[in-house]
C-alpha cells in the first residue's frame, strides 16, 4: 500500500515512477506465487492426512496385494537398475533399494 502511495505521488508530480512500478509488480507475482503455493502445501497435507487415516483405519497387515489401495495412493513406480522409486499422490517420494 506504501509504495501504490508513492506512486501515485510520483504519478502526480510527473517525476519517473517505472522502479516503483515495477516494485508493485514483482510483490503482486510474490504474492500470486505464495498463495498457489499455499493452496498446493494445503492440498498435499490433505492427501497426507487421508492417507494417515486410512491406515490408522486398518485393522490386520497386509498380506496380499490391494489392487484398490495402490489406486488410490500411489501414483507411479519406476523401476531403476539398482532400486526403485514409489511416488504417492501426495508427492512423496520414496526410494526403495533393491
Amino acid at each position: 500500500m506504501e509504495l501504490q502511495k508513492e506512486l501515485l505521488k510520483k504519478a502526480n508530480n510527473k517525476e519517473a515512477y517505472d522502479e516503483i512500478a515495477d516494485q508493485i509488480f514483482k510483490l503482486r507475482e510474490q504474492r500470486e506465487k505464495c498463495t498457489v503455493d499455499t493452496a498446493a502445501r494445503d492440498a498435499q497435507i490433505e492427501r497426507i492426512n487421508d492417507l494417515q487415516d486410512y491406515i490408522k483405519k486398518q485393522r490386520t497387515n497386509r498380506e496380499s496385494f490391494d489392487e484398490t489401495l495402490v489406486k488410490r495412493w500411489i501414483k507411479q513406480i519406476t523401476v531403476w537398475e539398482d532400486h526403485f522409486t514409489v511416488e504417492f499422490k501426495s508427492g512423496l517420494k520414496i526410494d526403495i533399494e533393491g
